[in-house]
C-alpha cells in the first residue's frame, strides 16, 4: 500500500530512538524520549499560498508533539504539515 499526503502535507520516518543504558539498566521503550528527526519519504504538491520545501530524502527537524502517528506493514511513521517541520538537515 502507498500513501500519499494530500495538500502541505508530509510522511515521515522517524530516526530509531537511540538504546540508553545507565548503569547496565535498560530503559524501556515507554520511558525513552521520542526521535525528533527523520527522513521525509512522500510528500503533497503543496497548496496555493504554501509551496513544497521539503522533498524525498530530506532529513529534517520536527517538533516533539508534531504529527500523527500511523502504522504501515509494521513500520511506524508520523503524518504532519510542512510547517510543522523545524529544519531540513544539511
Amino acid at each position: 500500500m502507498n500513501i500519499k499526503p494530500l495538500a502541505d502535507r508530509v510522511l515521515i520516518l522517524p530516526k530509531a530512538a537511540e538504546e540508553k543504558t545507565i548503569g547496565g539498566i535498560i530503559i524501556p521503550d515507554t520511558a525513552k524520549e521520542k526521535p525528533l528527526q527523520g527522513e521525509v519519504v512522500a510528500t503533497g504538491n503543496g497548496t496555493k499560498d504554501e509551496e513544497m520545501v521539503v522533498k524525498p530524502g530530506d532529513n529534517v527537524l520536527y517538533g516533539k508533539y508534531a504529527g500523527t502517528e500511523l502504522e504501515l506493514d509494521g513500520v511506524k511513521y508520523l503524518i504532519m504539515r510542512q510547517s510543522d517541520v523545524l529544519a531540513i538537515l544539511g
